[in-house]
């Protein structure tokens, strides 16, 4: 398994999340997970709601396609990211250096 799994049109993606960063971005993989760092603080929610609004922008989506849907209260999480292009993931991929071939099966 890589860091995505498509279910259809929906991809599920396995992140770590480094809140109180200086930088926001695409740190490089941990495993078989995408590390990202954010600036806002693991507070009432502040750092989730960092991670949807910087996926969102990234992938060139509308916030409410990415939902977090295990993890909310982890550093570890997995997204799923609704009606997501192949290319639009392949682009955020290569954007960040992560070199990943994104899955083409089902």
């Amino acid at each position: 398994m890589g860091v995505e799994q498509w279910h259809g049109e929906d991809c599920h993606l396995a992140v770590w999340v480094q809140p109180r960063a200086s930088r926001e971005g695409v740190v490089g993989l941990r495993g078989e997970e995408i590390r990202i760092s954010l600036n806002a603080p693991p507070v009432d929610g502040a750092a989730n709601q960092a991670l949807v609004r910087f996926m969102a922008r990234e992938l060139g989506v509308a916030k409410g396609r990415v939902i977090i849907v295990a993890g909310e209260r982890s550093r570890s999480k997995r997204l799923c990211l609704k009606n997501l292009s192949r290319q639009a993931l392949q682009t955020f991929f290569f954007k960040w250096g992560l070199g990943q071939t994104v899955d083409k099966g089902l």
